[in-house]
């Protein structure tokens, strides 16, 4: 059966394109909305929490039933669903409330759909990174539209334009065709298992790392900017270069790939991850240096990304690749983002933006050690991801 290329892309397209609407904009909505940055940082966090526990639960389901794709159609029509609540509702506790109910749904849907693209790719794997970079090129659409937007318009237009990205998500689900995993292996091996493995837990522990680290970014680098008097389209441009810096590392990954071990990029992109928080919290001022940095974006997100991603089709294997990509997801982007978000929020105004990037490097350093010690070292065996 031949890949449902574009069905897939599209996805990821309208997927991140809600990411590129959300992201960089929802704490300024947030904060023009009359909250603090402790609760900025609450909420985020919240939304983190739901990343733990919910694509675990969609996981372990899917990979029992068999059912990832129509999984993935409900939690993306109940994520719109609740989204939309943001419509109609003021006040902390509802939006805390409304938090983590979309987010339950909405952290289920990516990691199954990393599954079900898996799972169409087959023996072709290499091909995701075309793939994702759909969703790189969504973002950027997203948050230089958005940016412009919000040059003219109040901030009021963000929970709409998100709901309506969502809602898109959900219709194109609706035409991806369902895929099943190929089961090859002739014993099975428990999720514990492979779990207890050493290199597994580090390389999990150096994603939550990297991902902890990623917080203050994702949370206050808007605010960041516009408290030194950058506009929101000049925002919008330096989150859209990052993710441009994305989508060339995505087309150029294959290559990449068959030169370097997934342990090399992984310790290379933890180095540029350190120059990257430095640069962001120390040299604000320096509009140049700030390029630089979201163009390190490539390696900080997208060189981790996709290493990590295969690594859990390495690890995890067919049988549970709905759970692996689900506690990737659950341990990296849920309970990192969850302790980086509340670390952000309650030391932003009282140690300054500049400890807290500063501590984020710090994160990543231990992150480095990690990989350096345990991840990949018995072989050279991941360069066979290619096929």
């Amino acid at each position: 059966m031949s890949i449902p290329y574009w069905r897939l892309s599209g996805f990821y397209f309208f997927y991140f394109a809600t990411v590129g609407t959300f992201l960089p904009y929802w704490s300024l909505y947030l904060k023009e909305s009359g909250f603090n940055p402790v609760q900025i940082g609450e909420l985020f966090a919240l939304l983190g929490g739901t990343r733990i526990i919910a694509p675990m639960l969609c996981g372990w389901i899917a990979d029992h039933t068999g059912k990832n794709l129509r999984i993935i159609r409900i939690s993306s029509f109940l994520t719109a669903l609740l989204f939309a609540g943001f419509l109609i509702i003021d006040g902390y506790s509802w939006f805390a409330w409304v938090t983590v109910a979309f987010g339950i749904f909405w952290n289920s849907t990516l990691p199954q759909f990393e599954a079900v693209t898996l799972y169409h790719l087959k023996d072709q794997a290499h091909r995701y990174s075309r793939i994702r970079l759909w969703g790189s090129i969504g973002f950027i659409v997203s948050v230089l539209g958005v940016g412009r937007l919000l040059d003219v318009l109040p901030s009021d237009i963000i929970p709409a334009a998100v709901t309506s990205w969502m809602a898109m998500i959900w219709l194109v689900s609706l035409m991806t065709p369902p895929a099943q995993a190929t089961h090859h292996e002739t014993a099975a091996i428990g999720i514990l298992q492979i779990i207890k493995r050493p290199e597994v837990l580090a390389f999990l522990l150096a994603s939550m790392l990297l991902q902890f680290a990623h917080a203050p970014y994702y949370v206050f680098y808007s605010i960041y900017l516009k408290h030194y008097q950058y506009s929101a389209s000049l925002t919008g441009f330096l989150w859209a270069l990052g993710v441009f810096a994305e989508i060339v590392l995505f087309i150029y990954m294959r290559r990449v790939l068959k030169r370097f071990s997934l342990r090399a990029i992984l310790l290379a992109s933890s180095l540029l991850s350190i120059m990257r928080w430095l640069i962001i919290g120390w040299c604000i001022d320096y509009f140049w240096l700030l390029i630089v940095a979201q163009l390190l974006h490539a390696a900080t997100f997208a060189g981790v990304h996709v290493a990590a991603i295969h690594l859990v089709h390495q690890y995890f294997g067919d049988r549970h690749q709905g759970k692996g990509q689900a506690l990737y997801a659950s341990l990296g982007f849920g309970l990192g983002g969850m302790l980086g978000s509340y670390y952000s929020g309650y030391y932003w105004e009282s140690l300054g933006a500049q400890s807290v990037y500063s501590m984020a490097a710090v994160f990543c350093s231990i992150a480095f050690v990690i990989v350096y010690i345990w991840v990949g070292r018995e072989s050279s065996q991941d360069k066979t991801v290619l096929g």
